[in-house]
């Protein structure tokens, strides 16, 4: 049965003649758990570095979605990720985050993708709290290796 058969589903690629079905999908991308929205309110929570938070907005083994706050004057560890690649957006505030070896200073609105294997740090030198998403293809954790600052 070819894309007008299923009014809605089909779509063609131009130029290959090829037709994809999206419904079967759909039912393989089907949520195993209610749709509902979520905020730091309803998300997990978890503190690191002693004072800074997280929170786990989408926590799934092939994407990862969390929101951070650090605050002023703490950093992260330097390190990597033998697999994921994550996507930095500061959302208010500003994070420095050096990545492979270059600073980059993000502000409200701006973001940094970091691919697998680049070692980063993130960190707040400024004089207010700095809050960002993170979001990690596939999730971070349980893939991250220590990368001192060579001297």
């Amino acid at each position: 049965m070819g894309a007008s058969g299923m009014a809605g589903w089909g779509w063609r690629i131009v130029g290959t003649g090829m037709t994809i079905l999206l419904l079967p999908l759909l039912l393989a991308a089907a949520p195993d758990a209610p749709i509902t929205p979520i905020d730091k309110a309803n998300a997990e929570h978890y503190v690191w570095g002693g004072s800074n938070d997280g929170w786990h907005l989408v926590k799934r083994d092939e994407m990862s979605v969390i929101q951070e706050r650090i605050v002023p004057g703490s950093a992260e560890v330097r390190h990597y990720h033998q697999r994921a690649r994550q996507f930095f957006y500061v959302l208010s505030g500003e994070l420095t985050l050096e990545a492979g070896g270059v600073t980059h200073v993000l502000k409200a609105g701006q973001g940094l993708e970091v691919p697998p294997g680049v070692p980063h740090r993130a960190q707040n030198r400024s004089g207010a709290p700095v809050d960002f998403l993170v979001n990690s293809t596939p999730k971070s954790h349980g893939d991250r290796v220590d990368a001192p600052a060579e001297k």
